[in-house]
């Protein structure tokens, strides 16, 4: 199945920042991390999360350091900040009004249309 860009770009913020409630990350475990929550049903690529975490982190959202792998290469960890789980707060809001009115407009559009009397 293919996830339509707009939808993709609406839910890349909360996404990475409830990621980064489980822990401090690098980009590949981030990427990683999306496509098994999604199922394999959405595929991130570097040009994709690379300028969003810059962006989160221009905003105050994350903040990274530099560390280094088990395997001995250095890699950028990304953590969520404070103001940035205020941030993930807000969206998990916003986002439980959004799927709570598709979840009651999908539960109608599955029943069989009202026949209104005198009109068949």
């Amino acid at each position: 199945m293919r996830i339509d860009k707009d939808l993709v770009a609406a839910s890349a913020t909360p996404l990475v920042l409830g990621i980064l409630t489980e822990g401090d990350l690098y980009g590949y475990a981030i990427i990683k991390r999306v496509s098994e929550l999604s199922g394999g049903g959405m595929q991130w690529t570097d040009g994709m999360l690379y300028p969003l975490l810059h962006r989160l982190e221009r905003l105050g959202y994350v903040s990274s350091s530099w560390g280094t792998s088990e395997a001995g290469r250095r890699r950028k960890h990304y953590a969520i900040t404070p103001t940035g789980r205020e941030a993930l707060a807000d969206r998990q809001e916003q986002w439980t009004v959004v799927a709570d009115a598709l979840r009651q407009v999908w539960q109608s559009a599955q029943r069989p249309p009202a026949v209104i009397e005198g009109w068949a």
